[in-house]
């Protein structure tokens, strides 16, 4: 489903879901077809090495300035910085997955990492112990699942933005090939 008119072309495009939807996946291989600048929330914007999260009023600073830029694709937004971002954005990419699409991916995912070993971002590891943790991806999951999805429903009921909204991987694959062909 699509609200809005996007642009023939949008400049500046934010993926947006719930946690373990593949945002990050999806936002790469766009900006990768389209030769926007891919702007990683994680890595340039919310964390520190050893799992230290940057301070809020910092995160807000570098976001903005991302987002000043003509020509950028946000993998996700954080809704403390969130209004730096959205009132520059030309398209929301909304993957609005069930839980069980998003969770099965975010088990795989988390465990692939702890057992490789994977660096997420700044030199940052998953571990066994943090996988488990009450402060863990697999915790936020559920904490943020109901709100992230409500953010996207008002997303769509605001129409600032135009908002592609997919529901099926499959469906945003579709799409994520028909911009690579083009």
């Amino acid at each position: 489903m699509t609200t809005g008119t996007p642009p023939d072309t949008p400049q500046r495009v934010l993926f947006y879901g719930v946690t373990g939807s593949g945002k990050t996946t999806a936002a790469r291989r766009y900006a990768s077809a389209t030769g926007l600048p891919e702007v990683s929330a994680d890595d340039q914007i919310g964390w520190l090495p050893a799992w230290t999260e940057r301070d809020p009023t910092e995160q807000a600073r570098l976001a903005a300035t991302l987002a000043s830029g003509e020509r950028w694709v946000f993998d996700t937004v954080y809704a403390k910085w969130a209004d730096q971002v959205l009132p520059r954005t030309e398209l929301v990419v909304a993957l609005d997955y069930p839980r069980w699409v998003s969770l099965s991916r975010l088990v795989r995912r988390t465990m692939r990492r702890v057992v490789r070993q994977e660096v997420v971002c700044n030199g940052n590891r998953e571990s066994a112990r943090k996988a488990i943790s009450r402060d863990s991806i697999l915790a936020w999951h559920f904490k943020s699942f109901p709100r992230k999805r409500a953010r996207i429903r008002r997303l769509i009921e605001d129409d600032c933005v135009p908002v592609l909204r997919f529901t099926r991987p499959r469906d945003l694959d579709r799409w994520l090939r028909s911009v690579e062909a083009s």
